[in-house]
């Protein structure tokens, strides 16, 4: 087999898209794309972000974000909500067509518009690695996205990036069980 060669980059597959929510000072949401994530701890979660984004000045007002899967339904919003910056466009959210419910546990906004929120208190934010640590006190998914009580990702549709190419894709086909379709090997 044959390689290329691509160097040191952050490319892995797949790469969620996360939309981070948080709130300004005057309650007004925020949000932001951001592809560089994943669990680090069983109730922790981490993203990297470039200090000078408005979420990152939001949640160091309020202590808190949520990071919502972004969807096939919904992938232009998300998109635009990692083009524009809240800095220079201060009702990006309402333009990407978002609505929000605030959260029960946190002080950051549930989108409503997509289905799977994950409710965070800040941890920690180091400003020199731009590493965010959340700890997650609440999964939220929306009832709509539910078969016999269950998440379920056909209905949910999560989109990942494809940072080689850069493109979207959906998720969603199922090809085993987990934890059983390798017993068989």
């Amino acid at each position: 087999m044959s390689r290329k060669d691509y160097g040191a980059k952050p490319y892995t597959l797949p790469q969620p898209v996360w939309i981070i929510g948080t709130y300004d000072e005057n309650g007004v949401p925020n949000a932001m794309n951001a592809a560089w994530g994943g669990v680090t701890e069983e109730n922790e979660l981490s993203v990297c972000l470039s200090p000078e984004h408005k979420t990152c000045l939001n949640f160091a007002k309020t202590g808190a974000f949520t990071v919502s899967m972004a969807d096939a339904a919904h992938a232009a919003a998300c998109d635009y909500v990692g083009i524009a910056s809240g800095n220079d466009v201060p009702d990006k959210f309402e333009k990407a067509g978002f609505t929000a419910t605030k959260s029960r546990f946190v002080n950051a906004p549930v989108i409503n518009e997509l289905a799977v929120c994950i409710e965070c208190k800040v941890k920690s934010f180091d400003k020199n690695t731009c590493i965010l640590r959340g700890e997650i006190v609440n999964v939220s998914v929306d009832e709509s996205a539910l078969t016999d009580g269950k998440p379920d990702i056909a209905k949910i549709a999560p989109i990942c990036v494809d940072p080689f190419n850069n493109a979207y894709h959906v998720i969603g086909e199922k090809v085993g069980n987990a934890w059983d379709i390798g017993a068989r090997v």
